[in-house]
């Protein structure tokens, strides 16, 4: 082969020269940029570079200048403190990144698009706004930004076939802008998208915003973002979003409910009322609305995305939560979504943290789930919870717990296999009896950790209906009733015992039991007449399917005693007190505590039938209690409690003052101010005082406690309307 024909070429400038033979491809890019002009040149005159090639199908965004996003509300509702601090931002001198994070629905996208338009129209910013929801979006949406800032057709070309540094390039049109910017990305849920390309940065001539449900990306803080939690909006505010789509639906308190049943959440109030301002076959008002709710929330809401103008899944309640979710199970983390099937068993009230150590510590074993919840797996599908906005922390009564909002959990219930509910119900089952507090503790710290868990234990019933979980909400409505909650036991036990009995049938022990508590508490609440008759109605069943020396029976016989008594019919309350005593010392013996039990309610009784003899024979218990059970045990207390009152019916009342005030003070220490029997144990005290002239004291005493049972009881409780007239009196007598 002979030697090439030698060329004669010139370069000038930045220019090459090139000689060769045969079949060669060579391609150069030149990139020279202006002091701020931003222009480039470019040439074909350089090897193409060899590796990966940048995806395909990146489809460029229709505009950068308007944000392309589902509907956003024609009023911003509540968040004037959010907008003040950004609106800031945006007029002051630039180089900040601001972060908006939260639940997804919660209404992020809607204040940078707030913010965004008001830059705009407002303070002479450029907008730009970007998809950045995944790698292609953001790459599109990015170079689309650096040709809105002059970035010519070769440069663009350049970096998306990878021949160049893309972010780089749209860095420095955005460092070079000659107006100043505001750019906002928009659904950043995978903060390693931005990280990876080094593609958020800050620069003096504008501010960017970010809106994300990863709430503690490193990233946040490597760039020295400000962060800005985004939650639902206050009630008042929430119903005049529905108010605001649809004006014609109903009142603002009707809308009020329906917020309220929503939670608030912005996502779900706009698919709400645009489902109500755009029926044609239908017209429902708000209250109608609301009680359709109550039947499938999730896909009824979902219904309004019609009238959106957007059907994705960010925009529907029903599938938003799962963009997160899958996001989680695409970065090692699969079982985040069981974990939170299994909050979805329970209420929106906060969960304490300790419900979940038994499977944290594997003493219960989650392996059954799908997927499994290892041991080891519990603490970083929290932190994969968290990270994305799923769940957020929160503090009561000292305890750290996680709490979701309703409608997820509500959307997640619905989106269940129906193959694992079982096994999620029987785990969610046995995780509450495990942290229930032991029966018959009454401590400050048991009633807050049953205050805690009673909401779970209603919900976990009524979303999986069956005679375990019926049985776990009667445990706690009877632990309710003991701890003094008389009114929550109240609210629930009515609805608790009308499912268990559609469920298992009018004359199941479940079921019973149920009605049993609701007329305890109904007598409790001051409704002595119908707690009677639920109480009578329970007995009467349990004698015909129980037989009269069942221990249910024997309870119901003891119990009918309470609202017989406060109705004025004495012989009759100690007619059934006698024969639950005498039955209990047959079946369950003479040391039984219920046998102790039904011997001090005797004591209240037998004072009102005249003489002491009797009644000193029946005080006998008080050293049984003592001898049999510890000082502090509830029994113990109620004994001398019943006798020291039985004492100052009899008009012994310097016999019962050192009685009385013991027990008021035992029954501080251990229930607390507020707890029932301890406003009971005060009334006696003040009623020694006055019997034994310490007048002052009575009077001062009476105030506390109608102040008291006002609060745990209601001002229109037969108890605080006997207090208040009782006071009348002794102050009338005290200035006669």
């Amino acid at each position: 082969m002979s030697d090439p024909m030698p060329i004669d070429g010139r370069a000038s400038g930045q220019g090459r020269v090139y000689q060769t033979s045969g079949d060669q491809h060579i391609e150069e890019h030149h990139h020279h940029y202006g002091a701020g002009t931003g222009s480039g040149t470019g040439s074909l005159l350089a090897p193409r570079p060899v590796g990966p090639r940048p995806p395909q199908g990146a489809t460029v965004p229709d505009s950068v200048r308007v944000p392309l996003v589902g509907r956003t509300p024609g009023i911003l509702r509540d968040r004037a403190d959010l907008m003040e601090r950004l609106r800031a931002a945006v007029t002051g001198p630039g180089g900040d990144v601001h972060v908006l994070h939260g639940l997804g629905g919660c209404g992020k996208t809607a204040v940078a698009h707030a913010l965004f338009t008001e830059a705009v129209r407002d303070h002479g910013r450029v907008g730009l706004w970007v998809n950045a929801s995944e790698r292609i979006s953001l790459r599109a949406g990015m170079l689309a930004v650096a040709g809105d800032r002059g970035a010519t057709t070769g440069e663009l070309a350049a970096a998306a076939s990878g021949q160049r540094a893309a972010a780089d390039l749209v860095w420095h049109y955005l460092d070079h802008s000659a107006q100043r910017w505001l750019l906002v990305l928009d659904n950043a849920d995978d903060p390693t998208v931005l990280e990876e390309g080094g593609w958020l940065r800050t620069s003096s001539l504008g501010t960017v915003l970010v809106t994300t449900r990863h709430a503690t990306s490193p990233l946040w803080r490597g760039t020295g973002s400000a962060r800005h939690p985004v939650g639902v909006l206050p009630e008042a505010d929430a119903a005049q979003v529905l108010c605001d789509l649809a004006p014609d639906a109903g009142t603002v308190e009707s809308a009020q409910k329906v917020a309220r049943r929503l939670g608030c959440l912005p996502l779900a109030l706009t698919l709400a009322g645009s489902h109500l301002s755009h029926q044609l076959l239908e017209s429902w008002s708000m209250d109608e609305y609301d009680r359709k709710l109550s039947e499938d929330s999730t896909a009824l809401v979902d219904q309004g995305a019609a009238g959106t103008g957007s059907g994705q899944s960010r925009h529907l309640v029903g599938r938003t939560w799962q963009l997160s979710l899958d996001a989680l199970a695409g970065q090692g983390l699969p079982e985040a979504t069981t974990l939170l099937r299994l909050l979805s068993c329970w209420a929106a009230d906060p969960v304490p943290l300790s419900l979940l150590m038994p499977v944290a510590r594997g003493e219960v074993d989650f392996g059954h789930l799908t997927p499994p919840l290892a041991a080891d797996r519990v603490e970083p599908a929290l932190r994969g919870l968290l990270d994305h906005s799923l769940i957020g922390m929160a503090e009561m009564d000292g305890r750290r717990c996680v709490q979701a909002h309703g409608v997820l959990l509500d959307s997640v219930a619905v989106g269940m296999p129906d193959g694992g509910c079982v096994a999620l119900a029987e785990s969610a089952s046995r995780l509450l009896d495990v942290a229930l507090p032991v029966e018959g503790v009454d401590t400050a710290e048991a009633r807050a950790e049953l205050r805690l868990l009673a909401p779970h234990a209603f919900t976990l019933f009524h979303r999986f209906p069956g005679e375990e979980t019926a049985g776990l909400a009667v445990s706690v409505l009877q632990r309710l009733f003991a701890a003094g909650d008389s009114a929550g036991a109240l609210s629930m036990s009515r609805p608790v015992a009308d499912e268990a009995e559609q469920l298992l049938g009018t004359d199941h022990p479940v079921a019973l039991s149920a009605y049993h508590v609701m007329g305890r508490s109904l007598h409790r609440m001051g409704h002595y007449a119908e707690s009677e008759r639920v109480l009578r109605t329970v007995l009467e069943t349990r004698e015909r399917v129980l037989g009269p020396d069942h221990p249910d029976t024997l309870r119901s016989y003891a119990a009918l005693n309470s609202p017989l008594d406060l109705l004025g019919r004495a012989d009759e309350a100690a007619y059934w007190l006698r024969r639950a005593i005498a039955g209990q010392r047959r079946v369950l013996g003479e040391e039984s505590a219920e046998t102790l039990y039904s011997r001090i309610w005797l004591l209240e009784v037998l004072p009102q039938l005249g003489g002491s003899e009797e009644f000193d024979e029946a005080a006998l218990v008080v050293e049984d209690c003592e001898r049999l059970l510890p000082a502090d045990h509830r029994t113990t207390v109620a004994a001398r409690h019943n006798y020291g009152s039985g004492l100052l019916q009899l008009g012994r009342y310097a016999e019962a003052e050192p009685w009385a005030r013991r027990v008021l003070a035992d029954r501080i220490r251990l229930q607390g101010l507020e707890h029932p029997q301890t406003l009971a144990a005060l009334d006696a005290v003040a009623l020694v005082a006055y019997a034994l002239g310490k007048r002052d004291e009575a009077v001062a005493t009476s105030q506390q406690l109608i102040e008291l049972r006002e609060r745990v009881l209601g001002p229109e409780h037969p108890f605080v309307v006997g207090n208040r007239e009782r006071l009348a009196d002794w102050q009338a007598e005290a200035e006669a």
